[in-house]
């Protein structure tokens, strides 16, 4: 693939690469949407991948090109980072992490470069696509320009910078992205940033199953709305509780300064809020606010017109969810011997959690998973933002073959667009290893 990706690189350039870089997809095995809440995540990185063959050069200009005919070229000054939220476009997503390390470092006179990209990784499909080629282009730019950063600080500027295009991301798939190791999956926490080995049980792999729905986070508001429903309920739990509201912001700091344990708080949800969804009003009159200063306050520039909102339910999922995490760590730890179906019953717990109380599954992928369980999965749900994507399911490896021929069977030979997707849309992965640059010898 790299002989491949120098040849195209020589001919559309002219010259050789001087170095590569690559950032992996990633797989979150259980732990969704609860990254931006504060909790923490257990993801892995997978063996598919953003690969990026970079030639410094000495004109101010970045030329980006794809070995995917379908992403058209582009260039432009790196003295002029313009990033067109309206329209995530691949470039965009390159764009963010370069100027991510360009501001971090304050770079006047940044050097140019021509980039050729290739992609492994099935776009919006739940596998951080976008978020691999924020990571592989903010470690090109540091590169390029002979700067050095520990992982985790690459990790936390690619996080804020990927915010560029207007996703309210939370971290972890630039973490994983970084900080991933072949062989073992992360529990990945957050402020501050730091991630423990978790060794996966034996006699199990998970396999990807891409529903063929896709989901581009940054192009729907649903991801954002998510995230505003639970800094809403983080202000009315603190509020009703004698916190200072107004400083609070993500459902973990409510946790942390009451000082209970998950399941007081979900006891504390069930007595604060209300199954039905909350008005504007009514989110005012609780906070003893004006619909002004909620406007201007508290939701951001694309939920002004949003007139209601499901607390209750988001932050059931997320107090729910954040245990699931923990409890899946602690079995992998311990490992008993019924380890697999445990952790199996944790991943069908998270996928109704995400269906019923964050509603963020979609018809196809429920029945993906329905059709993963019926062939023998131990496990499966949706894995990444949802409303479309991959679902992620534990199979007993020996199991793998009929599984594999089975799912092919029940989901992806009925239907023709299906079809046509099936090669990378069903495979086994394991623990992969994290972002790394590798220079022409």
């Amino acid at each position: 693939r790299l002989q491949k990706l120098k040849e195209m690189f020589i001919s559309k350039f002219g010259s050789a690469p001087k170095f590569y870089a690559r950032a992996p997809g990633r797989v979150n095995l259980i732990g969704e949407h609860i990254d931006y809440c504060g909790y923490a995540v257990l993801p892995m990185a997978i063996e598919q991948d953003i690969l990026i063959a970079v030639e410094p050069v000495q004109t101010q200009v970045v030329q980006l090109a794809n070995t995917n005919s379908s992403y058209l070229d582009f260039s432009t000054s790196v003295n002029n980072i313009q990033i067109n939220k309206a329209k995530p476009q691949w470039h965009n997503y390159f764009l963010c992490g370069l100027k991510g390390i360009q501001e971090h470092f304050g770079l006047n006179n940044p050097t140019g470069m021509n980039c050729l990209l290739d992609g492994t990784i099935p776009p919006s499909s739940g596998l951080s696509s976008s978020s691999a080629l924020v990571c592989c282009a903010g470690l090109v730019t540091l590169r390029a320009n002979g700067k050095t950063l520990s992982k985790v600080e690459l990790a936390e500027i690619c996080t804020k910078s990927e915010r560029y295009i207007g996703t309210e991301g939370g971290g972890m798939d630039q973490s994983i992205s970084f900080l991933a190791e072949e062989g073992t999956a992360k529990l990945i926490e957050f402020s501050p940033l730091r991630a423990t080995d978790v060794r996966l049980p034996s006699g199990a792999t998970f396999v990807i199953a891409n529903s063929c729905v896709e989901m581009n986070k940054a192009a729907t508001s649903h991801y954002n709305i998510r995230v505003m429903e639970c800094r809403l309920a983080t202000k009315l739990l603190s509020k009703s509780k004698g916190l200072e509201w107004r400083k609070m912001l993500r459902l973990h700091d409510v946790q942390t300064k009451l000082g209970v344990s998950l399941e007081e708080m979900l006891t504390i949800v069930e007595e604060v809020l209300h199954p039905e969804p909350y008005s504007t009003e009514e989110i005012c009159k609780c906070l003893g606010i004006s619909l002004e200063e909620l406007r201007s306050q508290i939701l951001s520039q694309d939920m002004q017109d949003v007139s209601t909102f499901k607390l209750y339910q988001r932050a059931k999922h997320v107090y729910s969810e954040a245990a699931r995490v923990l409890e899946f760590q602690q079995i992998c730890s311990e490992a008993p011997a019924n380890a697999l179906q445990l952790l199996g019953e944790l991943m069908k717990q998270s996928h109704i959690s995400c269906r019923e109380m964050y509603e963020c599954s979609c018809p196809e992928l429920d029945r993906l998973v329905d059709i993963c369980l019926q062939f023998g999965a131990i496990g499966s749900r949706l894995t990444g933002a949802g409303w479309g994507g991959c679902t992620v399911s534990m199979v007993p490896t020996d199991k793998l073959n009929s599984f594999l021929k089975n799912v092919k069977k029940a989901y992806y030979q009925t239907d023709g667009q299906r079809l046509a997707a099936e090669n990378n849309s069903l495979f086994a992965t394991k623990p992969g290893r994290g972002a790394l640059v590798f220079v022409e010898a």
